[in-house]
């Protein structure tokens, strides 16, 4: 029997299609739904944060650092200047593969392993995204290489920079300083905005000084980038502000020649306005070239620089400090008519030694012989060691100290530049704060011809005979002159009141005969000298001798020989300058220090035709009506009780 056929449910079939269909649909329309919703909320609720981070892949921020400001001599010569320079930098969260890059850039231009190894460090040191130079100073050939390959290794650019340069050299290297690469601890404190794009930041002196003057204030731009984060456009710009200019008291030409005087030898030459206190010149030798230090100094050229016994990144003008030896002579004399110790017409005799009442220790004088019976003026000239024991012995050593620190002794100048020293002016409590046992009566004697605990700084004898010039004005000593269109303020005075206004003539006078006396230690120098000269040699002991044996310089070694210094101002009868000059080791201050001063002031004071010029030296400045502008002093009167 056949089987029976089955027809097909048309009408079931339609209802299961019809009811997948709606599934279907249903799905459909929840998943458009789903999306239109998420569309919603991204365009619509998240537009703003979407927008803002899509901007930020787009467009950049960048701050544009501010040029530094130039510093001039007070001629208008440059003394440090800009000078554009390119360098290779890294942005390292933009690096794929860093030592992969390192490497290929490596064949492409000349990186040495120092030039690694500092990039590293500016690595760790630099906030994010800051660009970090891996090879400085690229030359117009290497700067072509990498442009060619530039487009395979992101991260990486070729920037233009201004780069610090100082043309002078060595020759101004103490006095104006340098800048170097921002280190880490300096990353710390410093305003994280203003210095967003600068490299670099004064490490000493005038450079360091006045950071804030010369830095300026930082710009910025908006740019659009694309997804390696080269710049296509720039949206707007803010124009960063420079740096204000520094115009110094320094004069090139009296520098230069200071030192040329020094002619190699370690010393140091201070020359000071009179009038001002602005320093006309501040020498330190030997010196080095700041231009090491700029983009970041080999470790070579570091350590023998460091290593070096001649120490020529010591500032010895500010940092130095030495007995003063007899260039405090003339203070010590001040002291001694102001307290009524002595007259001009006092005399003492010197047999070339001095004892103690009660003490068989003889106190040498420098002339074994000794000078005979000698007054102020002859013992001034003649350098007599004699006088100035019997004097601080009269005087005491806290008469001696209270009055010395009136010239500035034993205290800070505070001088417009870094690392200054305050050296010692010693005294009974000094003593027994420092040592902690009592102060004896020899040592009172050495304090009194500027040996024993006494140290100065160059600045301070310079400061200290500028006073003595000024006849007890004594002025704070000033690098800078003029920060952008603004001229500084004049530093507090300090008048110093003696029981008689004639004991200054008497000092000055007595200084005099040293220069141009028959007998003066400093004669050497005043051979067709077409003004005077108040001066006063000094020969330091560096190590002590024993009682009874003579100093002989030929079995002495060349490091432990005397020092050689020499203080004065001219021109007498209108003092303009003053002077000190350290020579260490150099022996004689007469021969050897003096002459170099001799050489500043006539750079100074004298034209081309040897005569004296006007306009070498300085004149007041006055105000709108033509009167001199009134002089602020603090007036110091010493008791004349003991």
């Amino acid at each position: 029997m056949p089987e029976r056929l089955t027809l097909k449910d048309f009408s079931r079939e339609v209802r299961l299609f019809g009811g997948r269909l709606l599934v279907a649909a249903l799905f459909v329309a929840v998943g458009f739904g789903i999306l239109a919703y998420r569309y919603y909320d991204l365009q619509v609720n998240h537009y703003e944060t979407y927008r803002t981070a899509s901007d930020r892949n787009r467009v950049q921020l960048q701050p544009i650092a501010p040029r530094r400001g130039l510093i001039y001599d007070r001629n208008g010569v440059l003394l440090a200047q800009n000078l554009p320079t390119y360098s290779l930098n890294l942005v390292v969260e933009r690096v794929e593969d860093l030592e992969g890059t390192i490497e290929a850039l490596s064949g492409l231009v000349a990186i040495s392993d120092d030039d690694i190894a500092k990039f590293r460090r500016r690595a760790r040191e630099r906030r994010p995204f800051q660009p970090v130079p891996l090879r400085m100073r690229l030359s117009e050939v290497e700067i072509a290489q990498l442009a060619v390959h530039r487009p395979r290794l992101p991260g990486v650019s070729v920037d233009a920079e201004l780069v610090r340069h100082y043309p002078q050299g060595e020759v101004f290297s103490h006095a104006i300083g340098y800048v170097g690469r921002i280190n880490e601890q300096e990353l710390e404190r410093l305003d994280p905005v203003n210095y967003s794009d600068t490299h670099y930041i004064g490490k000493l002196g005038v450079e360091r000084f006045y950071e804030d003057e010369l830095h300026g204030t930082v710009g910025y731009q908006n740019v659009e980038t694309n997804a390696r984060g080269r710049i296509l456009r720039v949206l707007e710009r803010g124009d960063p502000i420079p740096g204000n200019d520094l115009v110094l008291h320094l004069d090139a030409h009296v520098q230069q020649v200071a030192y040329d005087a020094l002619a190699g030898r370690r010393g140091v030459v201070v020359a000071i306005d009179v009038k001002s206190g602005g320093v006309l010149a501040l020498v330190s030798t030997p010196g080095f070239d700041p231009n090491l230090f700029v983009t970041g100094i080999s470790s070579k050229d570091y350590s023998a620089l460091r290593d070096s016994p001649d120490m020529p990144l010591y500032n010895r003008a500010l940092q130095g400090q030495y007995p003063p030896a007899s260039t405090i002579k003339p203070i010590y004399a001040l002291a001694g008519l102001h307290y009524g110790i002595v007259t001009p017409q006092t005399r003492v005799w010197d047999p070339g030694f001095y004892r103690l009442p009660n003490d068989s220790r003889n106190y040498r004088d420098w002339k074994r012989g000794g000078h005979g019976w000698v007054d102020l003026k002859l013992s001034m000239a003649q350098s007599c060691d004699v006088y100035y024991y019997d004097l601080a012995h009269k005087l005491g050593i806290d008469r001696l100290h209270d009055f010395a620190i009136l010239f500035g002794f034993g205290h800070p100048t505070n001088i417009d530049n870094t690392h200054e020293r305050r050296g010692i002016m010693p005294s009974r409590e000094w003593k027994r704060q420092t040592r902690g046992v009592a102060w004896y009566p020899g040592e009172t004697l050495s304090a009194g011809i500027g040996q024993g605990y006494t140290l100065a700084t160059p600045l301070q004898l310079a400061v200290a005979t500028a006073t003595i010039a000024n006849r007890g004005v004594r002025h704070e000593p000033r690098m800078v002159k003029q920060v952008g269109e603004r001229d500084l303020e004049a530093p507090t005075l300090e008048r110093i009141e003696l029981s008689r206004e004639s004991h200054w003539d008497v000092v000055i006078d007595s200084m005099r005969e040293v220069v141009h006396g028959q007998q003066g230690t400093a004669r050497i120098i005043n051979r067709d000298l077409p003004y005077e000269i108040a001066g006063k040699t000094g020969t330091a002991q560096v190590v002590g001798y024993a009682q009874g044996v003579k100093y002989d310089a030929s079995k002495v070694k060349e490091r432990l020989r005397d020092h050689a210094l020499f203080v004065g101002f001219a021109p007498l009868d209108d003092p303009q300058i003053a002077v000190a000059v350290v020579v260490e080791n150099g022996e004689h201050g007469s021969s050897t220090a003096s002459p170099v001063a001799r050489q500043v002031m006539d750079a100074w004071l004298l034209g081309p035709d040897g005569q004296l010029r006007q306009e070498g030296m300085l004149v007041q400045q006055r105000d709108a009506s033509g009167e001199a502008p009134a002089v602020t002093q603090r007036t110091v009167t010493m008791e004349q009780s003991g």
